[in-house]
């Protein structure tokens, strides 16, 4: 019977812990943070990663707490549109495409792994420092926030311990070392009416000079009656430290949008009226070449940190979760069931990961910028000559195929490709 130790108690981690419960497997999860609290902004959370939580009961808390994404449009540096898309099951999917407040997700995830496994299941204030393993089990060296030390015994351990992965350091060692991309995101939420519907994402800008993403993450946030909006920067600037809770200032960065002019609300006020704002540098984290140590495996973050574009981080993990969870069901050996979890898992992430360090989709607004030269386009319908809508198309099919989002019978085409003026 498999024992399994969890390190780390993020969405992914609570998860898996999740996933292995349902299968049976016991398992414990440490963390080093005494206390969890609903820290972070926004994610968008993928149709793929919204059918793993439905698989573990919970949709129906994962919508009361998000925004269901029906629309996904596109602008150039002066809020012209460029392209647009359906979200989720608008498109034809089987499940929907949801956006939420990345520490509400992580709350609902640990009030579920308490409530199903128990109270003892999640070890908080204790960090992992190193590992040892037998052929019998793996034995964890603990520091606790007191400073007390101990040592446990597990038959397996995953790491799934975040970008700083303690267990990574000790399996990898000479790819511990991450490599700054030269761009530094600006994460912020406001609290302000819907914009358009509220229930769109917006994706603004000539990556030349910055790159703006804006999506709702509440509804009737706080009982405002206002919807608290995600939004996202990229900009090249010096390196930071990699920390997700990092203070940044949007001073650095409403210059870079004074061109924009999007009907229906001011980009550069919404960036001042931010609640809070936070700095996280694109590091570049190697891809591995296996993600397994006998009886230790990584997931997640740790496994293949990738950068923060598209919801796919947080939804990998939650496929990672499902799949080893069915591996270590099926084997006796965990060092079987991680190798096979490994084979199944890490070339298709590795792909994404490096598909990431790109643009993804979003190189279609770079790709207007050049063809244009920087300027306004003369028209809306201008566009077409620009950027023709089967172009378009075709870049956005071959991301939604990569990623593996399943459509519904009788539909088989993977984007719905428009321009919201020609659908009106």
């Amino acid at each position: 019977m498999h024992d399994i130790a969890i390190i780390g108690a993020g969405p992914g981690g609570l998860i898996t812990a999740l996933r292995l419960h349902q299968q049976g497997i016991k398992t414990k999860i440490y963390e080093t943070v005494p206390e969890l609290k609903p820290l972070g902004v926004g994610v968008d959370i993928k149709v793929y990663g919204t059918k793993e939580l439905e698989e573990i009961g919970l949709l129906e808390e994962f919508r009361a707490i998000s925004v269901d994404a029906v629309d996904s449009i596109f602008f150039n540096h002066f809020g012209q549109e460029i392209y647009a898309e359906k979200c989720g099951v608008h498109m034809g999917y089987l499940h929907e495409q949801r956006f939420v407040h990345r520490g509400e997700l992580q709350m609902m995830l640990y009030r579920t792994v308490l409530e199903r496994l128990g109270e003892d299941a999640v070890v908080l204030g204790a960090g992992l420092v190193s590992y040892e393993q037998d052929a019998d089990g793996v034995t964890l060296n603990l520091e606790h926030r007191d400073g007390r030390t101990e040592q446990v015994r597990h038959s397996a351990m995953i790491g799934i311990d975040g970008i700083k992965s303690v267990v990574r350091k000790q399996m990898h060692p000479d790819l511990a070392k991450p490599h700054y991309s030269g761009i530094t995101m600006y994460r912020g939420t406001t609290l302000r009416e819907p914009i358009f519907d509220g229930h769109t994402i917006l994706h603004v800008g000539d990556p030349r000079i910055s790159t703006m993403i804006i999506y709702p993450i509440a509804d009737n946030f706080e009982g405002s009656g206002k919807q608290l909006i995600n939004w996202v920067v990229e900009v090249e600037a010096e390196e930071t430290i990699e920390d997700w809770n990092q203070i940044g200032t949007v001073d650095d960065v409403i210059p870079l949008y004074e061109t924009v002019d999007i009907d229906g609300f001011d980009i550069q006020e919404l960036m001042r009226d931010a609640r809070e704002v936070y700095l996280f540098p694109l590091i570049r984290h190697d891809p591995l070449d296996t993600w397994v140590d006998g009886r230790v495996v990584l997931l997640g973050d740790a496994a293949h940190a990738m950068y923060p574009r598209g919801g796919n981080g947080v939804c990998q993990a939650f496929l990672d979760a499902r799949v080893v969870a069915e591996e270590l069901a099926a084997h006796e050996d965990p060092h079987e069931a991680f190798v096979a979890y490994d084979e199944a898992r890490r070339v298709p992430v590795n792909r994404i990961v490096m598909n990431m360090r790109g643009e993804g989709y979003e190189v279609i607004r770079r790709m207007v910028a050049e063809r244009t030269d920087g300027t306004p386009l003369e028209s809306r319908e201008a566009i077409e000559e620009v950027l023709p809508l089967a172009e378009a198309d075709e870049i956005f099919s071959n991301y939604h195929r990569m990623v593996g989002q399943p459509l519904r019978a009788g539909h088989d085409t993977f984007s719905s490709g428009f321009r919201t003026w020609d659908a009106a």
